[in-house]
């Protein structure tokens, strides 16, 4: 009787838990402005559970995913893939906007790698100026725009993808579009959140919904806010460090409502209110449809694992970029990108492992070098200086495409000291090196050349003769 009643209580524990974890990746997304619909989608394995209400699921995606696996004895579907899953999470506020076409407020980008059961987040500025994807170059925050305007294929969020795909040198897997209702609904609905002000703020041009003013301050100290002004305060600009501290005010935003909705009373409050929680993110969420029931299902299982002490929190700030004005008085950021790809590593990148002995012969990594240039002969020759200098490298070809202004060294599979080695031969920034997503791929490493090593290339030589290179 007593061991029916303790499987029981584990049992019940088990869905709590889980509830709470579906929870907390509900308002994290929503307040960094993304994954809103895990909860959607959790909630169909969880409606079962006495600790929830009854009510009408909704239609649902109910297709099997390739990385997930049922295990006898667990509950829930258990996430089986090894690579790094990226994604990308926009933000809209349509209550200010007439046309139907969307500039994105907000882009941050999440990621967890599933071996190492480390996460991050990378608040991208909206003012960041770069070249979008067979367009010129702009403001980052507008390819979502500019992909519905023109009918790209899969619209604004594809565009918005392939642009920081391009620009940051990450893979995306998924993406997540929400609009800020929502945000100021569900923060509502969890009582408010309590927030530490390190300055006072006073922005008399933040904007109301009729295209004039809505007078905002708040003055330095503690805080208890609600859903509009929690909003106001992650989204205005009008302190010394701009878009920058509207980034970092972002991510405290989402630590306030993770404490807030992790807090085990607010649990049956929460719990009780699970339909207006549903309806709120089918009214308000856009969630990439490749992304099965079953498999998110999975994810929010493995994120219950990751400890909140290995996510990291980089914002590409002030230290990442330059302040500058287009022709016609646009104010904009030009990108530093050595650094931004320094920060960007640090959230998504490998670094050598502490204490590791194996040395570059040890690790016998192999290596293709791809051409990401129209320079004729630039793979063939850096091929050639490295196995003078001891590498193995059974391949050289073209990249993809020849546009590539930065070179990259992808590591598929940990081989860092050679990483390491192959920057330092070639004379790129340590920060050129990004873990890859494809473990069972044919090379350990893949190094592609941009322009930045193709301006040391001598076509009359045909040799490769790396020196210091100046920033982009």
């Amino acid at each position: 009787m007593i061991g029916s009643e303790n499987a029981k209580a584990g049992h019940v524990s088990r869905y709590r838990r889980l509830l709470q974890i579906a929870l907390v990746l509900l308002y994290l997304v929503v307040t960094v402005v993304g994954a809103l619909l895990v909860y959607t989608r959790v909630r169909a394995e969880v409606a079962r559970s006495e600790l929830l209400p009854d009510f009408t699921l909704g239609e649902q995606q109910t297709g099997e995913g390739a990385n997930v696996a049922r295990v006898e004895g667990q509950t829930l579907p258990v996430w089986q893939g090894k690579d790094r899953i990226t994604v990308l999470i926009l933000g809209i506020d349509e209550r200010a906007q007439t046309e139907d076409f969307w500039r994105t407020d907000t882009m941050i980008l999440a990621t967890l790698d599933p071996v190492t059961m480390k996460a991050g987040v990378l608040s991208i500025p909206r003012d960041l100026w770069v070249p979008i994807p067979g367009f010129t170059e702009n403001r980052i925050n507008t390819a979502h725009a500019i992909g519905d305007a023109y009918d790209y294929p899969g619209g604004g969020p594809a565009l918005a993808v392939e642009t920081v795909e391009y620009n940051l040198g990450v893979e995306i897997d998924y993406y997540v579009r929400v609009n800020f209702q929502a945000f100021v609904d569900l923060v509502d609905l969890i009582g408010g959140i309590d927030i530490y002000v390190d300055e006072p703020i006073d922005d008399p041009t933040y904007p109301d919904y009729n295209y004039g003013y809505d007078p905002l301050h708040i003055d330095a100290g503690q805080h208890h806010f609600y859903g509009e002004m929690a909003l106001k305060y992650a989204r205005t600009r009008h302190t010394s460090g701009g878009d920058f501290d509207r980034a970092r005010r972002q991510q405290q935003v989402i630590r306030a409502i993770l404490e807030r909705v992790t807090d085990a009373r607010m649990l049956p409050q929460l719990a009780a209110r699970a339909p207006e929680i549903y309806q709120l993110v089918q009214d308000s969420v856009q969630l990439d449809p490749r992304l099965q029931l079953d498999e998110v299902i999975a994810l929010a299982n493995l994120a219950t694992r990751v400890d909140p002490e290995d996510i990291q929190f980089r914002v590409i700030d002030e230290t990442c970029t330059l302040f500058a004005e287009t022709p016609d008085g646009m104010q904009i950021l030009i990108p530093l990108r050595d650094r931004i790809r320094e920060v960007r590593d640090e959230v998504f990148g490998l670094r050598p492992p502490e204490g590791t002995d194996l040395t570059v012969a040890q690790e016998a990594a192999t290596i293709a070098v791809l051409n990401g240039t129209a320079t004729e002969g630039l793979a063939y020759a850096t091929a050639e200086f490295l196995r003078v200098h001891g590498l193995s490298v059974p391949r050289y070809a073209n990249a993809d495409r020849q546009d590539y202004d930065t070179s990259l060294i992808i590591m598929n599979r940990d081989k860092p000291r050679t990483a390491l080695e192959l920057a330092t031969l070639l004379d790129l920034s340590k920060s050129t090196v990004i873990q890859g997503a494809n473990p069972t791929a044919d090379y350990d490493i893949v190094v592609i050349l941009g322009a930045d090593f193709a301006a040391r290339f001598s076509p009359d030589e045909a040799t490769v003769t790396p020196t210091p290179t100046a920033a982009p």
